[in-house]
């Protein structure tokens, strides 16, 4: 299998973003988004992917860091899929379950070209580092679209805000990690032999 790499760019009238992913890399990311709390995050599911990750953000953050989050989503999605290209010889669906501390966060992925979020989720305090707790919502689903993935994520329990999203951050890694792990084969993984 070639080297997995993909690179993409956006601007608009409220972010400028730049992101290049190697899907088979060492864990290894410089992210600066301008938002703490997401560059730690992002650095985690580099980590637990086994993803080599260079992501700049500027936003709007005088606003909040919403736009900003919602286009490193995008962009992350646009290249880690441009990265995958055929998919061929990949596992396609991984999981993972992640503690951290008191807090417990399931992750499913299915990488089958159809984007879909299942978000469960009624323990996330209203305020994290600051920001409403859609932000989050909203990061994941971008992604999940734009990545073109199924993705199930559930916040079993938790009460400390950092915690269940960092859980959230690593399950997810791991998860990809798994899913994007190539077996050797040049087979697409459906039965129909192709994936959308």
């Amino acid at each position: 299998m070639s080297q997995r790499i993909g690179a993409f760019s956006r601007e608009t009238g409220e972010t400028r973003v730049s992101v290049e992913i190697t899907i088979d890399g060492e864990g290894v990311a410089a992210v600066d988004t301008g938002f703490g709390f997401a560059d730690h995050m992002l650095n985690l599911l580099a980590f637990w992917g086994g993803f080599d990750l260079k992501l700049i953000c500027r936003g709007d953050l005088e606003v909040d860091a919403h736009h900003s989050l919602e286009d490193v989503a995008i962009c992350l999605g646009e290249a880690f899929r441009q990265a995958l290209g055929d998919r061929a010889g990949i596992a396609r669906i991984g999981e993972a379950r992640v503690p951290m501390d008191e807090a417990l966060c399931d992750v499913v992925v299915d990488l089958s070209g159809r984007p879909y979020l299942v978000y469960r989720e009624n323990v996330l305090p209203a305020v994290i580092a600051g920001e409403e707790k859609d932000l989050w919502r909203e990061f994941f689903k971008s992604l999940s679209i734009s990545a073109r993935m199924n993705l199930h994520m559930h916040f079993v329990y938790g009460q400390n805000g950092h915690h269940l999203v960092e859980a959230a951050f690593k399950a997810l890694g791991l998860a990809l990690r798994r899913a994007t792990a190539a077996h050797g084969s040049s087979r697409v993984p459906s039965t129909k032999g192709s994936l959308d």
